[in-house]
């Protein structure tokens, strides 16, 4: 009886599958070729990539691009029964009696193939994972590195400006302080000019007035002396008429004296 179900179940899986592939053909495209073009395309890898892409993934792109696509050269529906037997068994032997029940037309060194295949395909697929894993950590360091480079770039070029403009305003100072002294020292000058002019000026009034003084002391000088010597001509005068007085009154005297010795003899 088991084994009537057992063939029972094998001849609905064979017609299930014929029907499946009677319905494909029907639709006018195979599903088997359409899938294997989008696998192969999918799988291409452009040259210039493969030189930026970690080892692992393009040993694995190119595993698909050997082997058939990611479905090892099958058509979708007899990988996903594949899968279904596999996964239900977790891998073990035991798949290989019910992956052969759900796939009519392919032959038991079919399956022990596309499993090898499929093993293949699985480590190819974690070291792409752990590579893919690795190099994003890679690129994450990298670009943490650039970060901080461009950080420490901007620092640098920061403090370089700081530099460059601390510069530039003791130059602007240093010009200010020059231009201030260049003022300083030209009212220095002016005021020294100044100075000198005043001194100049106040030697030269000084030697007016000295002047001045010498002429008034000299006219006074001509004045006194003048006044004197006219003094001295008047007291002179007075001598001399005192004198003409006095001998005046001498020789009146005299002659009257003469007289009265005149008159005394006459008696």
């Amino acid at each position: 009886y088991e084994q009537l179900l057992k063939e029972e179940k094998t001849a609905t899986n064979e017609l299930s599958i014929f029907e499946r592939k009677v319905e494909l053909w029907a639709l006018g495209s195979s599903t088997t070729e359409k899938l294997l073009k989008l696998a192969k395309a999918r799988a291409s890898v452009d040259k210039a990539l493969e030189n930026r892409l970690p080892e692992e993934v393009v040993e694995f792109e190119r595993f698909l691009q050997r082997t058939g696509g990611r479905q090892g050269g099958w058509d979708d529906y007899d990988h996903q029964n594949f899968l279904k037997a596999w996964t239900k068994h977790k891998g073990r032997l035991s798949y290989m009696d019910e992956a052969l029940e759900y796939l009519c037309g392919r032959t038991k060194e079919d399956i022990e193939q596309h499993d090898k295949w499929y093993k293949e395909f699985l480590i190819l697929q974690e070291r792409k994972k752990e590579s893919i894993k690795k190099w994003k950590e890679k690129q994450q360091q990298e670009k943490e590195g650039n970060l901080k480079e461009k950080e420490r770039s901007g620092k640098i070029l920061k403090e370089e400006r700081l530099q460059c403009e601390e510069a530039q305003k003791q130059k602007a100072e240093e010009e200010r302080r020059r231009k201030q002294a260049a003022v300083e020292g030209w009212k220095k000058q002016k005021a020294i000019a100044f100075a000198m002019e005043c001194a100049s000026q106040l030697k030269l009034e000084e030697k007016v007035k000295r002047q001045e003084r010498e002429r008034q002391q000299q006219y006074h000088m001509k004045l006194l002396l003048e006044r004197h010597t006219l003094q001295n001509q008047e007291k002179e005068e007075l001598e001399k008429l005192e004198r003409k007085r006095e001998e005046t009154e001498k020789e009146e005297r005299k002659r009257t004296t003469a007289e009265k010795i005149t008159k005394f003899q006459e008696r």
